[in-house]
């Protein structure tokens, strides 16, 4: 099995203490930090798709990509100077009175592995701090917004309307629990992810990569 292949397999069984030193070790071996970042990327593909049929669920999607988040470390460094992989900024944040993070974390990862540079607003985040963070930072092509309580759909609802008013052309992604395509539709998001899974499809999808 090439040494890639053995980061593969590392990332979809979530052993993330094993992770780092197999990719140096497919570095020093000399296979291409892209080729290794591009394998784990499939890796968590396989692992959002798992997710998304109930095979797997939260707690072994975050170890996952715990693991994932080590072997990018590795590679971050190699990869730094290389901006030509990038997708563009991502804005992300959960909306405002919703403190939940873990969905935002993983999708966070997801989109910074497949190529976009994340801009984490954190949680409880008001509409208005999201047009700021467009305007404040370059190169912004897409905002994520979050909401996982039903009480917070109309605040979910401000966001994409408030980003829309502001910036008419910039491409929103929404998701979280309470959170459907119709209801996404409605309130004017361009898209709409179910899950930290499928994500990274979508947002790729929007901005047309």
């Amino acid at each position: 099995m090439s040494k890639i292949e053995d980061v593969k397999v590392l990332v979809e069984t979530g052993k993330s203490k094993k992770v780092a030193a197999a990719v140096q070790e497919a570095l020093d071996a000399g296979d291409k930090a892209q080729d290794i970042l591009d394998a784990m990327i499939a890796s968590m593909g396989v692992v959002g798709d798992k997710f998304s049929t109930g095979e797997i669920f939260v707690p072994e999607m975050l170890i996952a990509a715990k693991a994932m988040s080590k072997g990018v470390d590795v590679l971050k460094p190699i990869m730094a100077g290389d901006t030509s992989n990038s997708l563009g900024t991502c804005i992300m944040g959960t909306v405002a009175g919703d403190l939940h993070d873990i969905g935002k974390n993983l999708v966070i990862m997801m989109l910074e592995s497949s190529g976009f540079d994340m801009v984490d607003l954190g949680v409880d985040v008001p509409a208005e701090k999201f047009v700021e963070a467009v305007k404040e930072n370059d190169n912004v092509v897409l905002v994520a917004c979050s909401g996982l309580l039903t009480t917070t759909m109309p605040a979910l609802k401000e966001a994409v309307q408030t980003i829309k008013a502001a910036c008419p052309e910039m491409k929103v992604i929404v998701g979280g629990a309470p959170v459907t395509q119709e209801y996404a539709d409605e309130i004017g998001a361009d898209g709409y992810a179910p899950d930290a899974g499928s994500s990274a499809a979508k947002a790729k999808e929007l901005i047309g990569a």
